[in-house]
């Protein structure tokens, strides 16, 4: 086999790919050995870490709230090529408002900067209602979901409806974010992340939750547990690693070996 016309088309594209994007805006700086860029989407701050040399599809890692937390996955993917990228969305909870900046911050990445049309989205803690509501919305938009001891079901946490002491003023903040009239109606809402995962199956979004089997915050069995099953029993692809004894937190895996092996083994699409 001639590798030499597969090693121009590769070149090429990386070339095309260079001439066609937008450079990067806002306030250089450093990150971890990498370089950072913080500029505004939608009102809101936003960063995006590069890679020092973008792989194939320029892939990139989305992630959704506490953006310094377990990022050994991150420096690894960084280091393979792939961009790191958040928004801030502090005390959006995945709202329907939530989901209009992800858009706006989506399209900034994909259309002006040129970053892969499927990111795979990575949600700690609240961050779960963000990245499931988002995929729910446009599983086409996703290569894949990975949540650590993601918030699930609102009524979990915050609203400590269970086995979670729930957040007060997270609860009143949630329910004013997504414009509920008080909080009967707030625990009368169906479209949790628990309630909405067709969408996802039907489009076959591989998802991986880490979690502690001893939250108390986020309890499993309220959130990733139902999760997990529902979305066994709709057919969807679910990887689950479970950690034993492990309260809310730490977050991550000290080694994100198994982080990495399901984003490479489901996320060959990443780049298209």
């Amino acid at each position: 086999m001639n590798l030499c016309p597969l090693i121009l088309s590769v070149l090429m594209i990386g070339v095309a790919q260079a001439l066609a994007v937008e450079p990067w805006p806002g306030k250089a700086s450093g990150w971890n050995g990498f370089d950072r860029y913080d500029f505004k989407v939608a009102g809101r701050n936003a960063y995006v870490v590069t890679p020092r040399q973008p792989a194939v599809g320029r892939p990139w890692y989305w992630r959704m709230r506490f953006p310094g937390v377990a990022i050994n996955d991150d420096l690894e993917l960084l280091n393979r090529g792939w961009h790191v990228a958040y928004i801030d969305m502090a005390n959006m909870y995945g709202s329907p408002e939530a989901m209009r900046v992800m858009e706006a911050f989506y399209d900034e990445m994909t259309g002006t900067y040129g970053l892969s049309r499927k990111p795979v989205l990575k949600g700690l803690s609240r961050g779960g209602l963000f990245i499931f509501n988002y995929a729910a919305r446009h599983p086409d938009r996703v290569s894949a979901i990975y949540g650590d001891a993601p918030v699930c079901d609102f009524k979990s946490w915050p609203g400590g409806r269970g086995a979670s002491h729930g957040s007060p003023s997270d609860w009143k903040r949630l329910i004013a974010a997504y414009g509920f009239k008080d909080e009967a109606q707030a625990l009368a809402y169906d479209n949790n992340p628990i309630d909405n995962l067709k969408p996802l199956a039907d489009a076959n979004v591989p998802v991986l939750i880490v979690a502690g089997d001893s939250d108390r915050t986020v309890p499993y069995v309220e959130n990733g547990g139902i999760i997990e099953t529902r979305y066994k029993v709709l057919g969807g692809p679910i990887t689950v690693i479970l950690k034993p004894g492990c309260d809310h937190h730490p977050h991550g895996l000290d080694d994100p070996k198994p982080i990495l092996e399901f984003i490479e083994k489901h996320c060959a699409v990443a780049a298209e």
